[in-house]
């Protein structure tokens, strides 16, 4: 007795070419499908590149100090200047071919506090930065950028907010600090930590400052609400102080 066989079909050859290529096709896909994905994911990090982003801690930091100095050497080289850096006001980075830094800074000329803008080009792989540029932050005007905008057609025009970080605000604040140290009986000396509020106004030839004033002396923080004059000679005077308890 024989055993039964079963019959297997053999696929033709045309159907063997059908089967291969389809095999071929897919993986070629798959292929192509991995590699977009992995082209997307090494890409999708430089959607940044060239964008601008605030740094409002690190103009405090060594590295941003060191990029404002040399910027001031740079130009007082290539101009025969003498600028004396003073300090960093503002501070932003924009990623490029390396860092591009974009910083606002104050330096005093001839004794007078000015500020200026500048942009310094940091190439880490090359251990190289140039200075890009270096300009006056604004306009003068008699009392500088603190009253831009406070005096109408020579009219009283009120009480206006003006930025803290202003070289005329500073002055005034630590004129302020200097006073309120002398009218002290105290022998911890009072350190100016920051102008929390500024306000300006122009009325005839003087300009007055209301300003909040965060203060420590020693371990202790205090808040002053002061009222400083100036002159169009450029003399200040504290003309009310009183301690904020809020």
């Amino acid at each position: 007795m024989r055993a039964s066989t079963s019959s297997i079909p053999i696929p033709s050859s045309s159907s063997r070419f059908s089967i291969f290529f389809f095999l071929l096709f897919a993986l070629l896909a798959l292929r192509s499908s991995s590699s977009d994905c992995s082209h997307f994911q090494h890409r999708a990090p430089m959607a940044t590149v060239g964008g601008v982003r605030d740094s409002p801690v690190s103009q405090n930091s060594l590295e941003t100090e060191s990029l404002a100095r040399f910027a001031v050497d740079e130009h007082n080289k290539k101009q025969n200047s003498l600028l004396e850096f003073a300090r960093v006001v503002k501070a932003q980075e924009q990623v490029v071919a390396g860092t591009l830094h974009h910083l606002t800074l104050e330096a005093i000329e001839a004794g007078e506090k000015k500020l200026y803008e500048a942009k310094v080009w940091v190439k880490p792989w090359l251990n190289s930065k140039e200075l890009q540029e270096f300009k006056p932050a604004g306009v003068a005007s008699p009392f500088t950028s603190a009253d831009l905008g406070v005096k109408k057609d020579g009219h009283k025009s009120g009480w206006q907010s003006v930025p803290t970080h202003d070289p005329q605000v500073q002055d005034a604040a630590n004129h302020a600090i200097r006073t309120i140290q002398q009218r002290s009986n105290s022998l911890v000396p009072y350190v100016l930590h920051e102008v929390a509020d500024a306000k300006a106004e122009v009325i005839d030839d003087f300009a007055k400052f209301n300003l909040l004033l965060k203060v420590k002396r020693g371990e202790k923080e205090e808040k002053f609400k002061v009222e400083v004059h100036k002159n169009n000679e450029g003399a200040l005077h504290l003309n009310q102080m009183e301690q904020d308890h809020s």
